[in-house]
């Protein structure tokens, strides 16, 4: 069983950053890909950023890329996503999931562990 908790939500202006962090505990993230998605109210749940543990190869969705980095901490079992220029539209829960290595792993249904997402709300 794995346990996942996100920390670093917030509130921040367009233009700030932020950087989530996803912790596990139960075991390491090996042969794990972890993903980050995010959800607002009414809304489907959205792919943001994935990142399999080894070799570390990494997915984002168009809508983020060149703004968000995701990124691991082997040592600390632990992936992080930092989260630069935000936008209003990027206010949502963010949520870390992690599930076996398959391919970009960008949907939900290909993993097997969720946390419980933090809140990130950018004001224009």
């Amino acid at each position: 069983q794995v346990q996942l908790v996100e920390s670093g939500g917030g509130l921040v202006q367009a233009g700030g950053s932020l950087r989530l962090s996803c912790a596990a505990s139960g075991r390491t993230f090996a042969g794990y890909a972890v993903g980050w998605f995010r959800q607002t109210p009414g809304k489907e749940r959205d792919f943001v950023a994935a990142i399999t543990w080894s070799p570390g190869y990494t997915y984002s969705a168009d809508s983020v890329k060149g703004r968000f980095t995701i990124s691991r901490d082997t040592a600390k079992n632990t992936v992080y996503l930092q989260m630069n220029r935000l936008k209003p539209e990027d206010t949502a829960v963010y949520t870390c999931a992690a599930g076996p290595s398959r391919g970009t792993n960008t949907r939900p249904n290909e993993y097997q562990y969720w946390g419980q997402g933090t809140q990130v709300s950018v004001s224009s």
